[in-house]
Protein backbone atom coordinates (compact mmCIF):
# COMPACT_ATOMS: atom_id res chain seq x y z
CA UNK A 1 0.00 0.00 0.00
CA UNK A 2 2.54 2.31 0.85
CA UNK A 3 4.62 1.49 -2.78
CA UNK A 4 1.65 2.55 -4.39
CA UNK A 5 1.12 5.36 -2.87
CA UNK A 6 4.49 6.38 -3.08
CA UNK A 7 4.08 5.79 -7.04
CA UNK A 8 1.13 7.86 -7.27
CA UNK A 9 3.09 11.03 -5.94
CA UNK A 10 5.96 10.08 -8.07
CA UNK A 11 3.24 10.27 -11.24
CA UNK A 12 1.62 13.34 -10.12
CA UNK A 13 4.65 15.34 -9.28
CA UNK A 14 5.90 14.19 -13.01
CA UNK A 15 2.57 15.08 -14.51
CA UNK A 16 2.66 19.07 -12.65
CA UNK A 17 6.23 19.46 -13.65
CA UNK A 18 5.05 18.54 -17.30
CA UNK A 19 2.38 20.73 -17.24
CA UNK A 20 4.43 23.44 -16.28
CA UNK A 21 6.85 23.00 -18.48
CA UNK A 22 4.29 23.21 -21.77
CA UNK A 23 2.95 26.70 -19.94
CA UNK A 24 6.52 28.11 -19.68
CA UNK A 25 6.89 27.33 -23.57
CA UNK A 26 3.95 28.43 -24.97
CA UNK A 27 3.92 31.60 -26.95
CA UNK A 28 3.40 34.89 -25.13
CA UNK A 29 0.41 37.13 -25.72
CA UNK A 30 2.09 40.55 -26.74
CA UNK A 31 -0.24 43.84 -25.61
CA UNK A 32 -0.98 46.24 -28.55
CA UNK A 33 1.74 48.71 -28.86
CA UNK A 34 0.99 52.47 -27.89
CA UNK A 35 2.98 53.68 -30.28
CA UNK A 36 4.09 53.91 -33.87
CA UNK A 37 7.74 53.05 -35.36
CA UNK A 38 9.46 53.41 -38.78
CA UNK A 39 12.92 51.98 -39.00
CA UNK A 40 13.72 53.54 -42.23
CA UNK A 41 12.76 56.97 -41.33
CA UNK A 42 15.70 59.71 -42.79
CA UNK A 43 15.47 63.18 -42.97
CA UNK A 44 16.50 64.41 -46.23
CA UNK A 45 19.97 63.75 -47.76
CA UNK A 46 20.66 67.47 -47.14
CA UNK A 47 19.79 67.76 -43.50
CA UNK A 48 21.20 64.96 -42.74
CA UNK A 49 24.50 65.84 -44.10
CA UNK A 50 24.47 68.92 -42.00
CA UNK A 51 23.38 66.91 -39.01
CA UNK A 52 26.55 64.97 -40.06
CA UNK A 53 28.63 68.19 -39.76
CA UNK A 54 27.54 69.96 -37.04
CA UNK A 55 28.24 66.74 -35.17
CA UNK A 56 31.05 65.85 -36.15
CA UNK A 57 32.13 69.88 -35.75
CA UNK A 58 31.10 70.15 -31.88
CA UNK A 59 32.97 66.54 -30.96
CA UNK A 60 36.27 68.01 -32.83
CA UNK A 61 35.90 71.65 -30.45
CA UNK A 62 35.24 69.79 -27.25
CA UNK A 63 38.41 68.41 -26.56
CA UNK A 64 40.13 72.41 -25.95
CA UNK A 65 36.97 73.94 -24.01
CA UNK A 66 37.45 74.07 -20.19
CA UNK A 67 35.30 74.15 -16.95
CA UNK A 68 37.07 76.88 -14.51
CA UNK A 69 35.72 76.29 -11.24
CA UNK A 70 36.42 78.92 -8.31
CA UNK A 71 36.23 79.85 -4.46
CA UNK A 72 35.75 83.33 -3.47
CA UNK A 73 36.00 84.18 -0.18
CA UNK A 74 33.31 85.84 2.07
CA UNK A 75 32.90 87.62 4.93
CA UNK A 76 33.11 86.42 8.37
CA UNK A 77 29.70 86.29 10.40
CA UNK A 78 29.21 89.70 11.97
CA UNK A 79 30.23 89.11 16.27
CA UNK A 80 26.59 87.69 17.70
CA UNK A 81 25.49 86.15 14.68
CA UNK A 82 26.05 82.15 14.07
CA UNK A 83 27.39 80.15 11.71
CA UNK A 84 30.84 79.61 10.09
CA UNK A 85 32.44 81.75 6.97
CA UNK A 86 32.61 79.64 3.83
CA UNK A 87 33.84 79.94 0.41
CA UNK A 88 31.73 80.50 -2.34
CA UNK A 89 32.02 78.20 -5.44
CA UNK A 90 31.05 79.28 -8.81
CA UNK A 91 32.22 77.81 -12.00
CA UNK A 92 32.42 78.91 -15.87
CA UNK A 93 33.68 77.76 -18.79
CA UNK A 94 37.36 78.62 -20.91
CA UNK A 95 39.23 77.25 -23.69
CA UNK A 96 42.84 76.54 -24.57
CA UNK A 97 44.85 78.18 -26.51
CA UNK A 98 48.45 77.41 -26.02
CA UNK A 99 49.97 73.46 -25.59
CA UNK A 100 51.72 74.11 -22.43
CA UNK A 101 48.29 75.41 -20.46
CA UNK A 102 47.60 78.67 -20.98
CA UNK A 103 43.59 78.99 -21.52
CA UNK A 104 41.37 82.34 -21.91
CA UNK A 105 38.27 82.87 -19.89
CA UNK A 106 36.07 85.81 -18.55
CA UNK A 107 37.48 88.28 -15.86
CA UNK A 108 34.22 87.96 -14.11
CA UNK A 109 34.60 84.08 -13.91
CA UNK A 110 38.15 84.35 -11.65
CA UNK A 111 37.96 88.04 -10.36
CA UNK A 112 38.62 87.49 -6.55
CA UNK A 113 38.99 84.06 -6.76
CA UNK A 114 41.12 82.21 -3.82
CA UNK A 115 41.61 78.71 -5.76
CA UNK A 116 40.60 78.28 -9.23
CA UNK A 117 40.70 74.54 -10.53
CA UNK A 118 40.49 73.75 -14.32
CA UNK A 119 38.56 70.37 -15.25
CA UNK A 120 39.78 69.55 -18.59
CA UNK A 121 37.35 67.69 -21.46
CA UNK A 122 39.01 64.49 -20.49
CA UNK A 123 38.39 64.67 -16.71
CA UNK A 124 41.94 65.64 -15.11
CA UNK A 125 41.93 68.61 -13.13
CA UNK A 126 44.64 71.10 -12.77
CA UNK A 127 45.18 74.10 -10.39
CA UNK A 128 45.00 77.57 -12.15
CA UNK A 129 47.25 80.36 -11.99
CA UNK A 130 45.80 83.88 -13.21
CA UNK A 131 48.41 85.95 -15.08
CA UNK A 132 46.35 88.15 -16.24
CA UNK A 133 42.76 90.19 -15.83
CA UNK A 134 41.24 93.01 -17.37
CA UNK A 135 37.44 94.03 -16.10
CA UNK A 136 36.83 96.65 -18.79
CA UNK A 137 36.85 94.41 -21.58
CA UNK A 138 36.16 91.28 -19.05
CA UNK A 139 38.89 89.32 -20.09
CA UNK A 140 41.40 87.17 -18.21
CA UNK A 141 44.42 84.90 -19.29
CA UNK A 142 44.64 81.41 -16.71
CA UNK A 143 47.18 79.12 -16.91
CA UNK A 144 48.10 75.64 -15.53
CA UNK A 145 50.71 73.08 -15.30
CA UNK A 146 50.63 70.55 -18.50
CA UNK A 147 51.86 69.93 -21.92
CA UNK A 148 50.71 68.40 -25.06
CA UNK A 149 47.29 70.03 -24.62
CA UNK A 150 44.63 70.60 -27.55
CA UNK A 151 44.08 73.85 -28.48
CA UNK A 152 42.00 76.07 -30.23
CA UNK A 153 42.69 77.75 -33.60
CA UNK A 154 41.68 81.39 -33.33
CA UNK A 155 40.13 82.95 -36.62
CA UNK A 156 40.04 86.65 -37.80
CA UNK A 157 36.43 88.43 -36.00
CA UNK A 158 36.91 91.14 -38.45
CA UNK A 159 35.52 88.57 -41.42
CA UNK A 160 32.56 87.55 -39.43
CA UNK A 161 29.30 88.60 -41.36
CA UNK A 162 25.71 89.07 -39.67
CA UNK A 163 23.58 85.77 -40.58
CA UNK A 164 26.57 83.72 -40.42
CA UNK A 165 25.94 80.55 -38.46
CA UNK A 166 27.77 79.72 -35.00
CA UNK A 167 27.86 77.41 -32.08
CA UNK A 168 28.37 78.62 -28.47
CA UNK A 169 30.67 75.78 -26.24
CA UNK A 170 29.90 75.89 -22.58
CA UNK A 171 29.44 74.69 -19.18
CA UNK A 172 25.87 76.37 -18.55
CA UNK A 173 24.62 75.56 -14.42
CA UNK A 174 26.87 73.53 -14.33
CA UNK A 175 26.37 70.76 -16.96
CA UNK A 176 29.55 69.54 -18.66
CA UNK A 177 29.95 69.96 -22.75
CA UNK A 178 26.72 71.44 -24.39
CA UNK A 179 26.52 73.03 -27.34
CA UNK A 180 23.75 75.56 -28.45
CA UNK A 181 23.49 77.12 -32.50
CA UNK A 182 22.86 80.39 -33.53
CA UNK A 183 23.59 82.87 -35.77
CA UNK A 184 25.55 86.11 -35.92
CA UNK A 185 22.54 88.53 -34.63
CA UNK A 186 24.66 91.44 -34.76
CA UNK A 187 28.03 93.66 -34.33
CA UNK A 188 28.23 96.58 -32.07
CA UNK A 189 28.33 97.66 -28.39
CA UNK A 190 27.04 95.10 -25.81
CA UNK A 191 23.97 96.41 -23.28
CA UNK A 192 25.09 98.79 -20.56
CA UNK A 193 28.78 98.31 -20.62
CA UNK A 194 31.80 100.43 -21.66
CA UNK A 195 33.65 98.30 -23.89
CA UNK A 196 36.16 101.13 -25.05
CA UNK A 197 34.25 101.31 -28.24
CA UNK A 198 35.11 98.03 -29.64
CA UNK A 199 32.42 96.28 -31.07
CA UNK A 200 30.98 93.01 -29.44
CA UNK A 201 29.16 90.34 -31.38
CA UNK A 202 25.88 89.94 -30.68
CA UNK A 203 24.55 86.36 -31.24
CA UNK A 204 20.91 83.93 -30.33
CA UNK A 205 23.14 80.95 -29.76
CA UNK A 206 22.15 80.41 -25.93
CA UNK A 207 24.36 82.19 -23.67
CA UNK A 208 23.48 80.72 -19.82
CA UNK A 209 25.14 80.89 -16.86
CA UNK A 210 28.29 78.81 -16.49
CA UNK A 211 28.73 79.36 -20.43
CA UNK A 212 30.74 82.82 -19.42
CA UNK A 213 34.49 82.55 -21.18
CA UNK A 214 33.59 79.09 -23.49
CA UNK A 215 33.68 80.06 -26.94
CA UNK A 216 31.89 81.37 -30.37
CA UNK A 217 32.82 79.16 -33.08
CA UNK A 218 32.28 79.66 -36.82
CA UNK A 219 31.93 76.72 -39.43
CA UNK A 220 35.13 76.78 -40.12
CA UNK A 221 35.97 75.14 -36.57
CA UNK A 222 37.51 78.61 -35.13
CA UNK A 223 37.51 80.76 -32.29
CA UNK A 224 35.57 84.33 -33.36
CA UNK A 225 34.59 85.09 -29.67
CA UNK A 226 34.62 84.47 -26.26
CA UNK A 227 30.82 84.37 -24.99
CA UNK A 228 30.53 87.30 -21.98
CA UNK A 229 27.22 87.80 -21.04
CA UNK A 230 23.56 87.80 -22.03
CA UNK A 231 20.60 90.26 -21.63
CA UNK A 232 18.59 89.82 -18.83
CA UNK A 233 15.89 87.40 -20.76
CA UNK A 234 18.64 85.50 -21.82
CA UNK A 235 17.51 85.88 -25.14
CA UNK A 236 20.62 87.65 -26.85
CA UNK A 237 24.13 87.51 -25.96
CA UNK A 238 27.52 88.70 -26.49
CA UNK A 239 31.47 87.75 -27.35
CA UNK A 240 34.30 89.78 -27.12
CA UNK A 241 36.01 90.02 -30.64
CA UNK A 242 38.74 86.76 -30.88
CA UNK A 243 40.63 89.82 -32.72
CA UNK A 244 40.60 92.02 -29.61
CA UNK A 245 41.30 89.49 -27.47
CA UNK A 246 44.62 88.54 -29.15
CA UNK A 247 45.65 92.31 -29.02
CA UNK A 248 45.29 92.12 -25.70
CA UNK A 249 46.89 88.69 -24.58
CA UNK A 250 50.22 89.93 -25.08
CA UNK A 251 49.59 92.51 -22.08
CA UNK A 252 48.12 90.04 -20.06
CA UNK A 253 50.81 87.84 -20.16
CA UNK A 254 53.91 90.52 -19.63
CA UNK A 255 51.87 92.91 -17.47
CA UNK A 256 49.35 91.07 -15.71
CA UNK A 257 46.41 93.51 -16.90
CA UNK A 258 45.88 96.17 -19.90
CA UNK A 259 46.89 99.51 -20.27
CA UNK A 260 44.16 101.68 -21.93
CA UNK A 261 45.02 104.87 -23.90
CA UNK A 262 43.03 108.07 -22.47
CA UNK A 263 42.40 111.87 -23.62
CA UNK A 264 40.16 112.78 -20.92
CA UNK A 265 37.61 114.37 -22.84
CA UNK A 266 33.62 113.87 -22.98
CA UNK A 267 32.67 113.67 -26.21
CA UNK A 268 29.68 113.27 -28.68
CA UNK A 269 28.38 112.33 -31.31
CA UNK A 270 27.38 115.51 -34.04
CA UNK A 271 24.08 115.48 -35.77
CA UNK A 272 22.84 117.39 -38.49
CA UNK A 273 21.73 120.29 -36.88
CA UNK A 274 25.48 120.39 -35.78
CA UNK A 275 27.39 121.17 -38.76
CA UNK A 276 26.53 125.22 -39.39
CA UNK A 277 26.31 125.87 -35.61
CA UNK A 278 30.20 124.41 -35.57
CA UNK A 279 31.19 125.95 -39.43
CA UNK A 280 31.70 122.24 -40.73
CA UNK A 281 31.52 121.40 -44.25
CA UNK A 282 29.65 117.85 -43.17
CA UNK A 283 28.21 115.57 -40.93
CA UNK A 284 30.80 113.71 -39.42
CA UNK A 285 33.48 113.53 -36.72
CA UNK A 286 33.45 113.57 -32.85
CA UNK A 287 32.34 117.21 -30.92
CA UNK A 288 34.59 117.73 -27.39
CA UNK A 289 31.72 118.67 -25.03
CA UNK A 290 34.24 118.95 -21.96
CA UNK A 291 38.14 118.59 -21.47
CA UNK A 292 39.08 117.15 -18.01
CA UNK A 293 41.60 119.74 -16.41
CA UNK A 294 45.32 118.16 -16.07
CA UNK A 295 44.66 115.32 -18.56
CA UNK A 296 46.02 114.82 -21.96
CA UNK A 297 43.73 116.60 -23.78
CA UNK A 298 44.03 119.90 -21.50
CA UNK A 299 48.02 119.74 -21.85
CA UNK A 300 47.85 119.33 -25.55
CA UNK A 301 45.77 122.31 -25.96
CA UNK A 302 41.90 120.10 -26.89
CA UNK A 303 39.14 122.86 -25.84
CA UNK A 304 35.34 122.16 -25.97
CA UNK A 305 33.12 122.53 -28.68
CA UNK A 306 36.57 121.44 -30.82
CA UNK A 307 35.54 119.12 -33.43
CA UNK A 308 37.84 116.34 -34.22
CA UNK A 309 37.80 114.63 -37.31
CA UNK A 310 41.26 111.88 -37.49
CA UNK A 311 43.65 110.76 -35.17
CA UNK A 312 47.30 110.08 -36.95
CA UNK A 313 45.52 110.35 -40.09
CA UNK A 314 42.49 108.07 -39.64
CA UNK A 315 39.12 109.13 -40.11
CA UNK A 316 37.56 109.79 -37.27
CA UNK A 317 33.51 109.39 -38.31
CA UNK A 318 31.65 108.75 -34.49
CA UNK A 319 32.47 108.44 -30.83
CA UNK A 320 32.91 104.85 -31.06
CA UNK A 321 36.09 105.35 -33.63
CA UNK A 322 37.68 107.80 -31.40
CA UNK A 323 36.79 105.63 -28.26
CA UNK A 324 38.72 102.35 -30.39
CA UNK A 325 41.59 104.06 -31.55
CA UNK A 326 42.64 105.91 -28.38
CA UNK A 327 42.15 102.85 -25.83
CA UNK A 328 44.20 100.64 -28.28
CA UNK A 329 46.95 103.21 -28.55
CA UNK A 330 50.13 102.77 -26.29
CA UNK A 331 50.08 104.87 -23.53
CA UNK A 332 52.91 107.64 -23.49
CA UNK A 333 52.15 107.75 -27.51
CA UNK A 334 52.06 111.27 -29.53
CA UNK A 335 49.09 111.09 -31.65
CA UNK A 336 48.28 114.12 -33.88
CA UNK A 337 44.65 115.51 -33.35
CA UNK A 338 42.71 116.49 -36.58
CA UNK A 339 40.12 118.92 -35.71
CA UNK A 340 37.82 121.52 -36.24
CA UNK A 341 38.05 124.75 -34.75
CA UNK A 342 35.21 127.89 -34.93
CA UNK A 343 35.32 127.02 -38.87
CA UNK A 344 39.34 126.56 -38.90
CA UNK A 345 41.15 123.54 -39.33
CA UNK A 346 43.47 123.06 -36.62
CA UNK A 347 46.03 119.86 -35.50
CA UNK A 348 47.22 119.32 -32.10
CA UNK A 349 49.66 117.20 -30.47
CA UNK A 350 48.85 114.70 -27.77
CA UNK A 351 50.44 112.40 -25.53
CA UNK A 352 47.96 109.28 -24.80
CA UNK A 353 47.53 108.57 -21.25
CA UNK A 354 46.55 105.52 -18.83
CA UNK A 355 43.06 105.04 -18.42
CA UNK A 356 42.09 104.34 -14.84
CA UNK A 357 38.69 103.36 -13.57
CA UNK A 358 37.04 105.59 -10.80
CA UNK A 359 36.11 104.67 -7.41
CA UNK A 360 33.23 102.27 -8.75
CA UNK A 361 35.35 100.67 -10.82
CA UNK A 362 34.86 99.87 -14.48
CA UNK A 363 31.09 98.15 -15.42
CA UNK A 364 30.82 94.52 -14.23
CA UNK A 365 28.99 92.41 -16.89
CA UNK A 366 25.49 91.21 -16.04
CA UNK A 367 26.07 87.79 -16.52
CA UNK A 368 27.76 85.71 -13.69
CA UNK A 369 29.21 82.23 -13.05
CA UNK A 370 26.50 79.85 -11.93
CA UNK A 371 26.87 78.35 -8.31
CA UNK A 372 28.51 74.85 -8.01
CA UNK A 373 25.10 73.22 -6.53
CA UNK A 374 26.07 71.58 -3.03
CA UNK A 375 25.48 67.83 -3.10
CA UNK A 376 22.61 66.73 -1.04
CA UNK A 377 22.82 64.18 2.20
Amino acid sequence: MRVRSRRWRVLTAVAVFVLLASVSVAPAQSPERLWQEKADAAPPADIQRLNDFLHNLAERLKPFLVQVRVNRAVESPAEGEGGTPEGRRASGSGFLIRQDGYLVTNAHVVSDAERIQVKLSDGRRFEGRLVGLDDRVDLALVKIEATGLPVADLGDSNRLRVGELVLALGHPFGLEQTVSFGIVSRKGAPLDVAAAGFEFIQTDAAINPGNSGGPLVSMAGEVIGVNSMAARNGSIGFAIPINLVKGLLPQLAEKGKVEWGWLGVSIAEVADEDVARYRLKEPGGVLVRQVVAGQPADKGGVKANDVILGVDGARVNEPRDLQRIISSTPVGKSVKLSMMREGQATEVSVIVGLYEAGPAGPARPRRQPVPVPTPQK
